[in-house]
């Protein structure tokens, strides 16, 4: 299959948009691990372990519907992850997903993300 786009190298970084750019990016930190930086813009950035990249930026408006991109991390302990998560200041997204295959749960600012049980990655 040839590439429509040759210019395009790749994804450089997943960006967030947040009210406290510094805080949630601490937070993704906790989660994580990883390296974290943080900007006179009041702008972040975590380098996870993965080698990827997480940028995250300040912006006024509040989140207000489900995201349509979001995190499906990788576990090695479904349970304790999901208890470590909470245990951070995640919380439960039962109102978007309320099944056994995976549980969503929502950063300190709203954002869903997955955590995956270890046979499901």
């Amino acid at each position: 299959m040839s590439k429509l786009a040759p210019s395009i190298a790749g994804i450089a970084c997943v960006g967030i948009d947040c009210a406290d750019p510094p805080a949630l990016a601490q937070w993704w930190q906790q989660l994580l691990g990883g390296r974290l930086e943080t900007y006179d813009d009041g702008d972040a950035r975590l380098y996870p372990p993965d080698g990827r990249v997480i940028d995250f930026y300040q912006v006024p408006d509040g989140k207000t519907v489900k995201n349509r991109l979001h995190f499906d991390l990788a576990s090695t302990d479904y349970r304790k992850a999901v208890k470590e998560a909470i245990a951070l200041g995640a919380t439960t997204a039962d109102d978007v997903y309320d099944g056994t295959s995976w549980q969503v749960l929502r950063d300190p600012e709203g954002n869903e993300f997955c955590i995956l049980k270890p046979s499901s990655h």
